[in-house]
């Protein structure tokens, strides 16, 4: 089968097409055909060696987290999945390896994906999906009324973060450039700032809840907008956001709060249901397996609406 890999930390370069043996299967896994795969911010960030700490340094490695397939076997204690299955979830965050033909997963990292929607648009659910989910049940309270700033919120996470606080009847206002203007409306965000015309930091309006997506909105100027009793939620936290936090929270009604992404199996089936019931799922750019290096170039200037998936058909 096909793999990307890479042996050494750096660009998209490094990347590689490796051709090596159909994973083997132990009684608790599932063997998969992969269809599609999301790229990740964590993805560049892993391989450009930014996070040695948690991901280790041990070359070859794969490149990938979430994705879409077929199951194509099961071990001899897999009960909830069979040959046939259309499937789509989450590997190890840190470890993923799923830009490749055929990937081994536990019950636990997947779900049946809802026939509603495409195997590319499966493959965009499970990360961006699931840090919106930990966002609102575990890092912030939202209910009812709660008035919520998303910036950055045309990507992947603010997708979801949007369509899900509006679930929960939350006040939400977006901060978007004039490509995802249309995208935030229609995922439901009650008031919308266009930051190339305004600067949300400016107006006289407070939040409950701050969200920065886009990494340009860090907590000393956010807290300016932020009511006396407040949370503003980093996403992407490295050493100096977690010790920031760590003093910020300490003496502060303002809290600085961190997203880890931890997966978790309900995550999913919250998503799958989700999906089934018509959130809008957006995979606007889509790649072809062999352009994997062109995808990792451009994907990270962000010039895109929702989430980039490569896809797997087509190998010989």
């Amino acid at each position: 089968m096909k793999k990307i890999i890479y042996s050494k930390f750096g660009g998209p370069e490094v990347l590689q097409i490796a051709d090596l043996p159909i994973p083997a299967v132990r009684e608790t896994n599932v063997l998969i055909k992969v269809k599609a795969v999301s790229i990740n911010p964590l993805d560049w960030k892993i391989r450009n060696g930014e996070m040695k700490l948690m991901s280790g340094s041990k070359f070859p490695r794969g490149i990938g987290i979430d994705f879409s397939g077929i199951v194509e076997q099961t071990g001899s204690s897999v009960t909830q999945y069979q040959k046939g299955n259309e499937v789509f979830g989450i590997l190890n965050v840190f470890k993923g390896e799923a830009l490749a033909e055929y990937i081994v997963a536990t019950e636990k990292e997947i779900a049946i994906k809802p026939q509603n929607i495409s195997f590319e648009q499966a493959a965009a659910i499970p990360v961006v999906g699931s840090a919106a989910l930990q966002i609102f049940n575990t890092l912030v309270e939202v209910k009812k009324g709660s008035e919520i700033l998303i910036n950055g919120a045309s990507g992947g996470i603010g997708m979801f973060a949007t369509q899900i606080a509006k679930m929960k009847g939350a006040i939400v206002t977006t901060v978007a450039g004039d490509s995802g203007i249309k995208a935030v409306k229609d995922w439901g965000a009650d008031f919308v700032v266009n930051y190339r015309n305004e600067d949300v930091l400016n107006g006289n309006k407070q939040y409950d809840v701050v969200i920065d997506l886009s990494g340009k909105m860090p907590y000393t100027k956010a807290k300016k907008i932020m009511k006396r009793s407040s949370a503003y939620v980093h996403t992407a936290p490295g050493p100096k956001e977690i010790l920031s936090s760590f003093f910020i929270n300490l003496f502060s009604n303002k809290k600085y709060k961190l997203l880890m992404l931890k997966p978790a199996p309900e995550y999913l089936t919250a998503l799958s249901g989700y999906a089934e019931n018509g959130m809008a799922i957006v995979a606007s750019k889509v790649y072809p397996f062999h352009s994997f290096k062109k995808a990792y170039t451009e994907v990270p200037d962000g010039k895109f609406i929702g989430k980039a998936v490569i896809t797997i058909d087509g190998l010989v």
